[in-house]
């Protein structure tokens, strides 16, 4: 049996979308404060959101934490006594749980529609009033909730918050931190499909799971009093709780995936080392006490104080962590060990395979295919940008375009051929364009020339993060002004 006073640490994503930086450096850090105590890891994944879920991105988030070098003690592929670690899998667990609390009288019944709530939240916005659910459901008599228990009427089931006074808790990284009631919402722990919310699920899990210290984004600070009251109110003893700071853009506004490529996969396919890109995140925030900026897993492990982690934004310069590579590169591999991660990351057999058949029919010597397919081996292409706006669209049009085809891709839940393609169809007949117009300046913008081997296939063999990353450069060449943003915007409302 598993040691109760171990120190047990956890890192739950959700599969909704590209495995995360963000979540990466979250995972690192309680990683190395549970190893650097003898302690365990835990991997759960948090699929509550049963629309948004897929099992490639579960796969994705595995594969690229295992990547850079990060391995779990329990989890959905590795097993262990606390299981299943997929919540999905879980959901008997907090149904039984929700309802407890109601027959204890710390959470409630809550009948009212999602059109009622968006009245009720209207009608405080126009009184100025910041919105936020009324407790409309506490003043049901027993009756009245019996009556639509027995009618089948659904219903969620929320959490009691305290309407005054101020909550007080202390943060392994920020000490005190006071955050009134009124600021405090009545949380939703079961809905109306019979699924938790990840909040409901977190606490019973990490209980469960025997998680003593919960390391999370500063982000969640304003959820700490309704985590905390949580375990309060079923009796358990409380993990440890500290918040981390966001990892920022150069600008110092939150990394976004508008202004820094964030998926895990971007840097793998780019060529980055993981050992370079794991350092990197450990330089977030946290520094050797020798403030050495080269150092390994291992050594990070050894050194690691959690109490010495910065909280101002730690800023995500991806040319410091391309200077970094570069210093990984040339004083810890030998010429034998960079041929291999040559071979491993693009020079074998696997890619080459994808590739013959759409270079096969185009090229007379092999030296021919360097020209022709070098954009799958490339990081971001090089060309003249007014190529973009040279074909048949007229520039305004090319912007909007692009910006659409980009934003439809991002909520694409399968990257295949055909798929990429509807949306390109889509987004071509919106802007009454011939594919073959549309598609002029993605060409430039995948391939970095007028014309190459197909370009949706070449999005598809490319994979998700470098396609959209190199789409986004080309957006960024023709320029978005603030204006024209607000515009796009409205614009796609009316696209969808």
């Amino acid at each position: 049996m598993t040691d109760h006073t171990c120190v047990r640490t956890r890192v739950a994503p959700s599969p909704t979308g590209d495995p995360h930086l963000g979540t990466a450096y979250i995972a690192l850090f309680n990683y190395c404060f549970a190893k650097q105590q003898g302690g365990e890891f835990v991997l759960r994944i948090e699929d509550t959101d049963q629309v948004r879920s897929t099992a490639e991105s579960e796969q994705a988030i595995m594969d690229s934490l295992q990547w850079l070098g990060l391995q779990w003690d329990h989890g959905p592929d590795v097993g262990g006594e606390f299981g299943p670690y997929r919540q999905s899998e879980r959901s008997e667990l907090y149904k039984k749980y929700a309802h407890q609390l109601v027959e204890q009288g710390k959470a409630f019944y809550c009948f009212a529609s999602a059109e009622e709530l968006e009245q009720m939240r209207e009608q405080q916005m126009a009184e100025g009033l910041r919105p936020k659910y009324d407790g409309r459901g506490l003043l049901l008599s027993e009756e009245e909730i019996q009556a639509n228990l027995d009618a089948g009427k659904p219903y969620v089931i929320r959490m009691k918050i305290p309407e005054q006074g101020t909550f007080t808790f202390n943060d392994y990284l920020r000490g005190e931190i006071e955050i009134p009631w009124e600021n405090v919402d009545m949380q939703v722990l079961l809905k109306q499909d019979g699924f938790p919310t990840y909040f409901l699920a977190n606490v019973v899990d990490d209980h469960h799971m025997q998680i003593s210290h919960i390391f999370r984004g500063e982000e969640w600070i304003n959820s700490a009093p309704k985590l905390l009251k949580l375990y309060e109110d079923f009796g358990w003893q409380a993990p440890v709780l500290g918040h981390l700071p966001l990892l920022r853009n150069p600008d110092k506004s939150k990394l976004s995936k508008r202004k820094n490529p964030t998926s895990i996969n971007y840097y793998k396919e780019m060529g980055f080392l993981p050992e370079a890109v794991l350092n990197y995140l450990g330089r977030m925030g946290w520094s050797m006490p020798d403030e050495r900026e080269k150092f390994t897993l291992a050594e990070m492990i050894e050194h690691f104080d959690m109490k010495r982690v910065s909280l101002g934004g730690p800023v995500f310069d991806v040319e410091k962590l391309k200077w970094l590579n570069g210093t990984w590169l040339r004083e810890e591999f030998s010429d034998e060990q960079l041929i291999t991660r040559f071979v491993d990351w693009k020079y074998n057999a696997n890619t080459l395979k994808r590739i013959l058949p759409e270079a096969k029919t185009r090229i007379d010597t092999l030296s021919d295919l360097v020209d022709l397919a070098g954009h799958f081996v490339a990081g971001m292409p090089e060309y003249d940008p007014a190529l973009l706006t040279d074909g048949k669209a007229p520039e305004d049009i090319v912007r909007q375009a692009l910006q659409f085809f980009i934003w439809e891709l991002e909520t694409l839940r399968t990257w295949e051929k055909s798929a990429i393609f509807a949306i390109a169809k889509k987004v071509a007949t919106f802007h009454e364009l011939k594919i073959k117009d549309f598609l002029e300046p993605i060409f430039v913008a995948i391939t970095g020339k007028k014309s190459s081997t197909s370009v949706i296939d070449a999005m598809e063999i490319l994979g998700s993060d470098m396609s959209r990353a190199r789409l986004r450069v080309a957006l960024g060449h023709i320029g978005v002004s603030k204006k024209q943003a607000k515009k796009l915007e409205k614009a796609y409302r009316d696209f969808n």
